[in-house]
């Protein structure tokens, strides 16, 4: 009873803190035109987010991209819901301090979330194939951080091989052509098999450019096979 009522207070906390941000944005932000609600993951869709982690039990999770925490926010908050005896959220983001002044680490602080959470410093280049020396095995993973083809195709290679077979891999930004072709090699060759409707389109704008914003699906979940496998050399789909 009380291991339950102490879950309740820590996802209180971290409900909290989402909030805030949700209503009131970060501490700081970078010097761009609205850039916490250009980069940021909207609210609804890091309740997706959670909702998808919690209904598959997640209990260890990699998170590539941090920026002003919307997500971690909600991947700790799926962590705490879960309760496992032993969370992980590993977060990658070599760019938090110089370029988001470690805003997004400050709000996980603020919501007790350090307490499992880490976060590395350095590329995702080299981080996620660390993280697989050291033998880390994680149920999820959630992406967004490059979106520069060859970047999300590592990204994708090395968690393909640090998520469990059967386990998931949640992409941001699966609208943008570099992300989608990258994802969908996995998908034609390698067995990677979208979770339908756990993330229903939404009205995405584009950065950069004048043209009106369209319905689009932001994020795109994806079942890895269980078993693992590896395609014969001379099995390859275009992608």
């Amino acid at each position: 009873m009380a291991g339950t009522v102490k879950m309740h207070e820590r996802r209180a906390r971290v409900c909290a803190v989402r909030r805030r941000l949700a209503q009131g944005g970060p501490p700081r932000t970078r010097n761009f035109e609205a850039d916490f609600e250009t980069v940021t993951v909207p609210e609804r869709v890091c309740d997706q987010l959670r909702d998808l982690l919690i209904s598959e039990g997640a209990q260890t999770v990699v998170e590539v991209g941090l920026a002003y925490a919307s997500s971690a926010l909600a991947i700790g908050e799926a962590l705490i819901t879960v309760d496992p005896p032993s969370p992980r959220h590993v977060i990658v983001d070599p760019f938090q301090e110089r370029d988001w002044s470690n805003a997004g680490w400050e709000l996980m602080c603020s919501a007790g979330l350090d307490s499992i959470a880490s976060l590395m410093l350095t590329p995702s280049s080299i981080a996620l194939p660390q993280l697989l020396t050291e033998g880390l095995v994680a149920d999820a993973a959630f992406v967004d951080g490059s979106h520069r083809f060859h970047e999300v195709f590592v990204d994708l290679y090395f968690l393909r091989k640090i998520v469990r077979p059967g386990g998931l891999i949640v992409i941001d930004d699966d609208w943008a052509p570099s992300v989608r072709t990258a994802v969908h090699y996995y998908e034609q060759n390698l067995g990677w098999a979208e979770i339908p409707d756990a993330f229903p389109s939404e009205t995405v704008p584009t950065a950069g450019t004048s043209r009106r914003a369209e319905p689009r699906t932001r994020c795109k979940a994806l079942r890895l096979p269980d078993p693992s496998f590896e395609p014969p050399f001379e099995e390859f789909h275009a992608f």
